[in-house]
């Protein structure tokens, strides 16, 4: 069975209740959706992945259980197991090799939405309708700026759906603006 989009916004509410951590999602469902459009993919499929593989993280923020707490959760509510591996996938603590195109996908967009999302924030307009990805590379090499992203992860991502980082960049953003209010990345514009 597949899950229904308003399954998994069911599902992410009643595990995450922070703002912060609702609008990651929605911004890796964007990104990962736009990338199945891309790609000839199951949008909807691929954007109910993006959309819930953090569900879990906020109860249970450690390596030690996510998203192995989530994924138990996922099997014992009968979703299917290719998109329960794509989400343990997106974990590399997890063994859990990356090997379909969606898996690679979600690892992809999963950092580079969030920090897209950053280098947005701090734009005089607040808003992710005028960033560019010179920008995002730009903040990419200050080291103090969203610390806790790894470049090497941001990198690597474009490296695994085989784009060079200024399209994968782009391309994320450009998935994003089109939610940019749903985000709240529409800033002053």
């Amino acid at each position: 069975m597949i899950p229904t989009r308003d399954d998994a916004w069911a599902l992410l509410t009643e595990y995450t209740a922070g703002d912060s951590l609702r609008k990651h999602a929605l911004a890796v469902e964007a990104a990962v959706g736009g990338y199945a459009r891309m790609f000839g993919e199951d949008e909807a499929e691929w954007g109910i992945v993006g959309l819930i593989h953090d569900f879990d993280y906020e109860r249970w923020p450690d390596p030690n259980n996510h998203p192995f707490r989530g994924c138990e959760i996922l099997r014992e509510r009968g979703f299917p197991e290719h998109l329960i591996r794509a989400i343990l996938s997106h974990a590399d603590y997890s063994g859990v090799a990356r090997e379909s195109r969606l898996e690679h996908t979600l690892f992809a967009c999963d950092e580079m939405a969030g920090f897209v999302t950053a280098a947005s924030l701090v734009r005089p307009s607040k808003s992710v309708l005028d960033l560019e990805a010179r920008s995002v590379k730009k903040r990419m090499k200050d080291k103090a700026f969203a610390r806790a992203v790894s470049r090497d992860d941001l990198r690597q991502g474009a490296v695994e759906i085989g784009l060079p980082l200024d399209e994968h960049i782009t391309n994320v953003i450009l998935f994003m603006r089109e939610h940019a209010s749903i985000l709240g990345l529409r800033g002053s514009l």
